[in-house]
């Protein structure tokens, strides 16, 4: 230091014996730079005075300099200042400055043939823009030199993104950048198809940084966040440095991201202050000088030795050297070298103190031949070698591209990756050094939750590590089999996935990878944009939907199944029916007489005619006491009736028999929200909780159907409907009245694999999300993780994955709400319980009548005399009885007698009548039955007209007694089977319980019947 400080000083002062002394030297330059690059003037005046100490070059010429200081942006004052220095009298102008000052001092130097040689400033070092060109006369020489080469950034940056495959990048610029730099680069990628997106970045990074958190919502930011995994930068370090710090900062960029810095202005010292500050992978384009590696060589340039502190790449000033410094040097040194020759041919042209502001004023003479000179030949240098064109323009410029690899360490080292100039194009690889399929030798750490299927313990041997298996296993396996990896497995100490908390920590699963205690984070865990927001996940593995677990209801014992084809109401109808019927046919039969001759029938009562209606109903048939047209229709009416209500109740019996019918009103997630009845929650700090709470609780997006579920949930803070771990909630479930919110896919195993089939499961249809692995934020695997995962579900090798945990064929039905017979099993007793029930109620009931019937007939059997007490005569028989009346005087007897009346049994023509005195056990208080013979002629061959009439009196009773006189040769067909042998004196059907008892006179003797009569 003490060296440049003494050479600064005898620069100085030099310069001051310069200003004393212009009119005796010969060689003037004049200098305008930008008033913000002092340091351009420093070197100039360092690479003057190094040349004056050089008597090889000059010998005993010295370089005298003028410097003016100017706005960048302000042409009139650099021309102004031009002038003032052309008075003076100068052989050459330097200048530093930017485009717009430079194109007024390109026609100024045009005019007065003053060789300009321009170093392009870009605006506070953001990457250069070309100059737009000046408006020159035709035919006239161009005096300006452009002492930096063209600019070829847009040539440079679309090779480099060509090579990494990029199609997709965020391209950020300064807001000093002049965007019309990049025109040509943005034609050329919208050629090939790329998506770039283009943002400026202000000078308050902080504020921009803070409006974009400001503005966007979670899911914004993570797309933008996403966006920023790829990015070019046209920026100036200074800024480079200030961006790359703030996003990195705020969690902006992960360790995967890769950027692209591009500027010719990056110096060794920037070089090393971007890669301590950013992530992830950068790289560095920039302007080289290929130099030689050896001091000596490079710093000993011909006849002139460079100033150490300059071109000694270990000297921390020429690290901090720019490139408008290094080329304001060269340009000193070409200078220099084109005196020496002009000196050396005699070809020397005093300089002449010109003046811009009067007419008529000639150019310099001696200015084409200087120009020329300083076309003519070249210098090495700072900037390695130094020539113009005929155009003048500087055609030596070399790019190098810097990377460094990806990971997670600031400080990583930096090396050169190719290089690129006009002329070889790119000169090297530019390979995206990312894993390529080998992580040989990487042990990751996994936390994870224990969830089944996903996560389960396999086997626990005390004094070794636990084994796991599941889902999630089985994807990380298929992975580690791939890439070549090994991990490492714990269960998260608290045993939860994790969520934000009110003092900014995340907690369980969550927490592990945010605090980088773990590599991988592997469960049933859910890509939510709070999670991402802080940690990278790769590509889903497996969709995702909310579902609930329920209990099955109980097949209870229904008493009565058999009734349950046909409604209460319809069993009212039919019974009605019966009734209504029953009624009608008997009021159809007594209202119109038989118009038929018919042979002995039944009674055709109001009781036979319900019971006859009843009988056909149930199909069990009977005799048809009715003649009547009109009863007869009705009947095949109602026949057609019972035909079709029996068929459709057989039919409708058998599916209901087979068939369970749902019995649980919860269908749907809108079910279980309508309802309070039946409690429900879910895992607290869960993402099925927090996607509750935010579809809840968000103003712009309320679901009505999650703020009633949030209701519930959350009822008394949450701590009664919710529980610490899903085994918790599925053991309410089960042993309780209770519905468990989870994941639908580990409700669905759960309920496969339940024992008793108790489970069923109602869920979302439309998964919203997936399941994924959760990594650091920036891990360096999520990429390659991604692809080979997408490749396992392309050759559906995950599919099969998903069959081991959730096969096709079930044994449980997960959406029936009751439980279910298997199909194809026998009915049990269960089904018939209602029909054996009516039979023992009916079997009871009969056995009851019986012995009330058997206890009143022994009451009333009791009053009746034996026939040992009855006396003869009249009056005994009378008190025999029980009728009040005489048969004989009853108004609907035919031909009726007094019981003293002797019939004639020899020649008789009238009717005659056997009286019968039934017992008090027939219950027939007053009933005559009455046979008529009739004898035409000869009472051996009497054919006998049978009219068998019962007259019974209120209330009508059930049991008949039937007598058939002994006269009668033809005995008549009782409706029943005759079951008692004839009688002296009556054939007689009467019950087994009945004390038979003969009234009337004995009967004659038996005559011979005739031929062809049977019994």
């Amino acid at each position: 230091m003490k060296v440049i400080s003494a050479v600064l000083l005898v620069a100085v002062f030099w310069s001051q014996e310069w200003k004393s002394t212009l009119s005796d030297s010969i060689i003037h330059i004049g200098a305008i730079f930008d008033e913000s690059a002092r340091k351009d003037d420093e070197v100039f005046r360092l690479a003057v005075a190094d040349l004056n100490l050089n008597n090889e070059i000059l010998e005993t010429e010295k370089i005298t300099i003028s410097v003016e200081f100017v706005d960048g942006n302000n042409p009139f004052q650099a021309v102004q200042e031009a002038c003032e220095l052309m008075n003076r009298g100068i052989l050459a102008l330097v200048s530093s400055i930017g485009c717009m000052s430079a194109g007024s001092l390109q026609t100024l130097a045009d005019a007065m043939h003053i060789p300009h040689l321009f170093i392009q400033r870009s605006p506070a070092g953001t990457p250069r823009s070309a100059c737009p060109p000046t408006s020159r006369v035709p035919g006239t020489d161009d005096y300006t030199l452009m002492v930096r080469p063209p600019v070829y950034l847009n040539e440079v940056i679309m090779q480099v993104v060509s090579e990494y495959s990029w199609q997709k990048f965020v391209l950020f610029y300064d807001s000093d950048f002049d965007i019309r730099g990049i025109e040509d680069f943005l034609d050329s990628t919208s050629q090939q198809g790329m998506d770039v997106s283009l943002q400026k970045v202000e000078s308050n990074i902080n504020m921009m940084i803070t409006s974009l958190f400001r503005t966007m919502r979670v899911e914004e930011l993570h797309r933008y966040r996403d966006t920023l995994r790829r990015a070019v930068l046209f920026m100036s370090p200074a800024t480079a440095k200030a961006f790359i710090t703030e996003v990195v900062e705020t969690n902006l960029v992960a360790f995967d991201c890769h950027w692209i810095l591009i500027n010719e202005e990056i110096s060794d010292y920037d070089l090393q202050e971007l890669v301590m500050k950013s992530i992830g992978r950068l790289t560095l384009v920039r302007q080289m000088f290929p130099m030689p590696q050896n001091t000596t060589q490079r710093c000993v340039k011909h006849n002139h030795r460079i100033n150490t502190s300059l071109c000694d790449l270990k000297n921390p000033k020429a690290q901090q050297l720019e490139i408008t410094n290094r080329y304001i040097y060269d340009t000193v040194l070409l200078l220099a070298n084109t005196f020496h020759r002009k000196l050396e041919d005699r070809k020397w042209h005093s300089m002449a103190s010109l003046s811009c502001i009067r007419k008529n004023s000639k150019p310099w003479q001696g200015g084409k031949s200087m120009l020329d000179t300083v076309k003519k030949f070249g210098v090495s240098g700072l900037t390695s070698f130094l020539e113009f064109t005929d155009n003048g323009t500087n055609p030596n410029i070399f790019f190098e591209i810097l990377g460094t690899n990806y990971g997670e360490d600031r400080g990583r080292g930096v090396s050169r990756l190719a290089t690129w100039d006009p002329v070889h194009g790119l000169n090297g690889t530019l390979t995206d050094r990312k894993l390529e399929n080998n992580m040989r030798g990487v042990v990751l750490r996994v936390v994870t939750v224990l969830e089944e299927p996903f996560v389960m313990v396999s086997e626990n041997v005390l004094g070794k590590p636990k084994k796991y298996q599941g889902f999630s296993i089985d994807v990380l396996d298929a992975l580690s089999n791939y890439l070549g990896f090994k991990y490492e497995i714990y269960v998260a100490p608290d045993h939860k996935y994790g969520s934000l908390q009110p003092d900014g920590q995340w907690n369980g699963l969550m927490g592990e990878l945010v605090f980088k205690r773990a590599d991988v984070g592997l469960s049933a865990l859910t890509i939510t944009p709070e999670r991402e927001s802080v940690v990278d996940f790769t590509t889903r593995y497996m969709d995702y939907s909310v579902g609930v677990l329920l209990r099955k209801a109980e097949r209870t014992v229904d008493m009565f199944a058999c009734l349950a084809p046909f409604d209460l109401s319809l069993w009212a109808c039919i019974a009605g029916t019966v009734l209504l019927v029953g009624i009608l046919v008997y009021l159809l039969n007594w209202l119109n007489p038989p118009r038929l001759p018919m042979g002995p029938v039944s009674s055709t009562t109001l009781y036979n005619s319900m019971w006859f209606v009843y009988g056909s109903f149930v199909q069990q048939g009977g005799e048809v006491p009715y003649t009547t047209l009109a009863t007869r229709m009705m009947m095949g009416v109602w026949w057609m009736f019972a035909l079709i209500v029996i068929s459709s109740y057989t039919a409708n019996l058998a599916a209901f028999l087979t068939i369970t019918r749902i019995e649980n009103s919860i269908q749907s997630l809108q079910d279980l929200s309508k309802q309070t009845e039946l409690p429900y929650g879910t895992v607290l700090d869960s993402a099925v909780y927090d996607q509750v709470r935010s579809k809840a609780m968000n103003p712009f997006e309320r679901d009505p159907m999650y703020s009633q579920m949030w209701r519930m949930i959350n009822r008394t803070g949450g701590g009664d409907n919710n529980v610490e771990e899903s085994k918790e909630g599925i053991r309410k479930v089960k042993y309780g009245r209770f519905g468990f919110v989870w994941d639908a896919a580990v409700l669905e195993y759960v309920a496969n694999n339940d024992e008793d089939c108790s489970f069923y499961t109602v869920s979302n249809n439309a998964p919203d999300r997936g399941y994924g692995i959760a990594m650091q934020h920036g891990s360096p695997y999520r990429d390659i993780f991604s692809q080979r995962i997408l490749e396992l579900q392309q050759n559906g090798d995950m599919d099969i994955l998903k069959l081991k945990w959730w096969p096709k064929d079930s044994p449980c039905d997960l959406y029936s709400s009751v439980q279910t017979r298997q199909r194809g099993s026998a009915l049990d007793i269960h089904s018939f319980a209602g029909v054996f029930c009516v039979l023992a109620a009916g079997v009871v009931l009969s056995c009851l009548i019986a012995m009330v019937e058997s206890w009143w007939s022994r009451r009333k059997g009791s009053r009746v005399p034996s026939k040992e007490t009855q006396a003869d005569g009249p009056s005994a028989r009378q008190a025999a009885d029980p009728c009040s009346h005489n048969p004989s005087e009853h108004p609907l007897a035919l031909g009726g007698q007094t019981q003293n009346q002797t019939p004639n049994t020899a020649n008789t023509t009238a009717p005659t009548a056997t009286h019968y005195q039934p017992p008090a056990c027939c219950d027939i208080p007053c009933a005559l039955i009455v046979q008529h013979s009739f004898e035409p002629t000869n009472p051996s061959e009497l054919t006998p007209k049978m009219r068998m009439t019962t007259f019974t009196t209120s209330p009508p009773t059930p049991s008949v007694c039937m007598i058939v006189s002994r006269q009668t040769l033809a005995p008549p067909r009782p409706l029943l089977p005759p079951t008692v042998p004839p009688l002296d004196g009556a054939s007689l059907l009467v019950p087994s319980s009945c004390e038979l008892h003969t009234v009337g006179p004995e009967p004659p003797p038996e005559s011979p019947r005739p031929k062809g009569h049977g019994r």
